[in-house]
């Protein structure tokens, strides 16, 4: 069965090329928060942590992003539970991640 990923980010193009990841990798887009077996989310918006403690609680993984400068923000993810990468790593992240070479899912 293919793993269900929601894609949480603000910009269109990225998001795009992050939903194209997850099809090249056998995975489904999907964009109901409560039906998915992992979320790619944004640090960017200020509700972020918020929400990755919300799935990290339900025990759905995790895979953040935010700019390479931010290392609070990735770092703070991380110690929320997330798996937390600068934007220039999370397309190679979340394809180790969906062959199963990267957190469990």
């Amino acid at each position: 069965m293919a793993k269900r990923v929601l894609v949480e980010t603000r910009d269109l193009l990225f998001r795009s090329k992050l939903a194209a990841a997850v099809t090249a990798a056998g995975g489904e887009v999907t964009r109901d928060p409560a039906a998915c077996d992992l979320v790619v989310v944004d640090l960017g918006p200020p509700d972020a942590m918020e929400r990755i403690r919300s799935f990290v609680a339900r025990g759905v993984p995790v895979v953040a992003h935010g700019s390479h400068v931010r290392t609070d923000a990735l770092r703070a993810a991380r110690q929320a539970g997330a798996t937390a990468v600068p934007n220039s790593q999370v397309e190679e992240k979340l394809r180790e991640v969906l062959r199963g070479s990267g957190p469990q899912v």
